[in-house]
């Protein structure tokens, strides 16, 4: 599903979930068609800009499923920073970010899910402030693992916790700042 209500090319959308979406709704902080998990959705316009347009950086955490073992050595740089190319044709070094290794994940697989992880991969635990345009699959490639699963777990203090594909979650608007970390005023 495209994280969009309204597209001109032929794409699952926003508008195939079962809810009741209030008028003048719109996704912060996108994730591509190949991506999965939390999408923030609102109303209010001022949201996009105090989450990933301030000079407040943000967290981002995202759980990911690489190819192959993934060695201390790559780990590091990973952690370090790493060389992307980015939208425009440019060079990017990423800046330090919190990477690790974790244990794979239970619960969620579908059945091709299930006879892909018999290939070698490692999981990842991601933390980054910044989002260039596809970077965490840019720097898993750019490190020779390329990301075969790639799911936001959270945004700051806002998580996805055991929520499901296609479900959808209302969240107060106090708390729903204080978990972003950000203030209107």
């Amino acid at each position: 599903m495209v994280s969009q209500f309204v597209s001109p090319d032929k794409v699952v959308l926003l508008t195939a979930v079962k809810y009741n979406f209030p008028e003048g709704i719109h996704a912060i902080g996108r994730l591509d068609n190949h991506s999965e998990g939390l999408l923030i959705l609102t109303t209010n316009k001022k949201v996009t800009k105090l989450l990933f347009e301030s000079k407040v950086s943000h967290k981002r955490t995202y759980l990911v499923q690489v190819r192959d073992i993934v060695t201390p050595e790559k780990l590091l740089q990973l952690q370090t920073g790493v060389t992307i190319r980015i939208r425009g044709g440019g060079d990017y070094t990423t800046p330090p970010c919190e990477v690790e290794i974790v244990k794979k994940p239970v619960g969620l697989y579908t059945r091709e899910q299930e006879f892909l992880e018999r290939l070698p991969s490692t999981w990842l635990l991601i933390t980054l402030t910044e989002g260039k345009f596809h970077q965490v699959r840019k720097m898993t490639d750019a490190v020779r693992h390329r990301c075969k699963r790639l799911i936001r777990i959270s945004i700051e203090n806002l998580q996805l916790n055991n929520l499901q594909p296609g479900e959808v979650k209302e969240i107060e608007e106090h708390d729903f700042f204080e978990q972003l970390k950000i203030n209107l005023y």
